[in-house]
């Protein structure tokens, strides 16, 4: 049976090399080191009579040691190992084969270490040897997340039975498996997170794991709240939700442990905001005289600015823009709109020169200034808007809590709605905020408390119309 049939969830492909962990990298280390410094064979034989290579054997003598220790370290997993034994035990003999070759025309090249097929010899030797050994540690790597991906599958099944849980005896039983279930699936999590080379997956998993963790402690008391109110329709969907978040998290865990890429829409700290689009605009409007082209500088710069102007007309056009920053948003991009057109003109007249004259130079100083002035302005509205919002962020939720510990049904009804709104304002001023950022780190600790504020809230609102 081949690996990839063995799990539907699994989706590594066994001959990509590409190393994923900081475990394989070590393990490959020496060896790599090794093969290295044979690699690095001179273009042209020696003109020195032939001779014995004494650095030679040494080196040989080290790749044979490394490549003995991974044997045994892969003999081991072999053998303990559940699944993949006949890959692993192939991929075993491959490095064994490739060793053997190694060793082989390194007694020749011991000989005669001046001559360059013979070098060139034990080069693809060392190469073929290094391939063989990725490929076993690769191989390793992947039991270990064939593992991981077991533990996601059965933690799948419990949750799926807690789910259909008929009364609070069996919902306390099945909760309680689901809770130790949890438990070992994140300390595996947890060191899969740890291990791999990339950030960003390791910042996938950081976040699935937190919203595992949060979710899984909210299943118990939504379930436990549908099973006495079935016939409520936002105990319904605040159950769904739950549940729709946790099989979230548990995909995002299983694709990041892989390394696979997420298909989401892509965050503004991937792309290009509004503030990193203002220092590039700064930058590029710096161009050589001699080298100047109106048909490429012009419709370059000009669809460059409009793209910013559109974007700061989104955050002049929302409803927490105060008027007074609204207009003085408009004025600035109009007048960054004539600078640049004066800074164009000034560039075609200087086209051809060595050096730029001191009105270009004014023209540019100008133009730095109006797109500091823009983001002024812009940075302005923001610090309002996230003033307004963040005032008193908690009040809406309280007076819901209240409304619904009274039982004032009308009261719970007219607050779930001024709590939607008020959730609604706060992540529209989160990515207000992280479009004039180019903290890319802040920027995905901010949308990643919006993308949370967004998911609890339903949550909110409609529980309290649960009570």
């Amino acid at each position: 049976m081949s690996i990839i049939s063995l799990l539907p969830n699994l989706r590594l492909d066994p001959k990509d090399l590409q190393i994923r962990t900081f475990t394989v990298e070590k393990l490959l280390e020496p060896l790599i080191i090794q093969v290295t410094t044979l690699v690095n064979c001179p273009k042209n034989p020696s003109s020195k009579k032939k001779g014995c290579s004494k650095k030679a054997p040494i080196l040989l003598q080290s790749v044979e040691e490394a490549t003995w220790n991974l044997l045994d370290k892969g003999e081991k997993i072999a053998k303990d190992a559940s699944m993949f034994k006949e890959e692993i035990s192939a991929a075993l003999l491959d490095v064994r084969n490739a060793s053997e070759a190694l060793k082989k025309t390194a007694k020749e090249f011991t000989k005669d270490s001046c001559n360059l097929p013979k070098r060139e010899a034990v080069a693809q030797a060392a190469r073929t040897l290094l391939t063989a050994v990725t490929r076993l540690l690769i191989l390793a790597d992947m039991l270990d997340v064939m593992y991981l991906l077991q533990h996601i599958t059965a933690f799948q099944r419990t949750f799926e039975s807690l789910q259909s849980a008929s009364d609070k005896s069996e919902l306390q039983k099945k909760y309680q498996k689901f809770g130790e279930e949890l438990e070992a699936l994140d300390c595996l999590t947890y060191k899969r997170q740890q291990d791999l080379k990339s950030s960003d997956k390791r910042d996938e998993i950081a976040g699935a794991r937190a919203s595992l963790k949060r979710n899984s402690s909210l299943l118990r008391s939504v379930c436990s709240a549908y099973l006495e109110h079935s016939d409520v329709t936002s105990l319904k969907a605040s159950k769904d939700a739950v549940c729709n978040e946790i099989q979230k998290a548990l995909s995002a865990i299983s694709n990041a442990s892989q390394g696979v890429e997420d298909q989401k829409v892509q965050s503004a700290s991937c792309s290009e905001t509004l503030g990193s689009a203002l220092d590039d605009l700064e930058k590029l409007i710096i161009i050589d005289p001699l080298i100047v082209s109106e048909k490429q500088i012009r419709p370059s710069l000009e669809k460059r600015l409009e793209s910013i102007i559109s974007g700061a007309a989104l955050v002049a056009d929302s409803s927490c823009t105060r008027d007074t920053h609204r207009e003085n948003i408009i004025r600035e991009c109009n007048a960054i709109r004539q600078t640049l057109q004066d800074l164009l003109s000034e560039y075609m007249s200087n086209a051809g020169q060595k050096e730029k004259s001191n009105s270009l130079n004014s023209a540019i100083e100008n133009m730095c200034k109006k797109t500091r002035d823009l983001r002024r302005q812009l940075r302005k509205a923001i610090i309002d808007h996230v003033s307004d919002s963040f005032l008193d962020t908690t009040l809406p939720l309280l007076v819901l809590f209240e409304a619904a510990k009274n039982g004032k049904e009308n009261e719970i009804k007219e607050y779930a709605t001024i709590f939607r709104e008020h959730v609604s304002r706060i992540v529209e001023v989160a990515n207000l905020a992280c479009s004039l950022s180019t903290n890319e780190e802040g920027i995905k600790i901010a949308q990643m408390a919006a993308k949370h504020l967004e998911t609890l809230c339903p949550q909110g609102a409609t529980s309290g119309s649960g009570e």
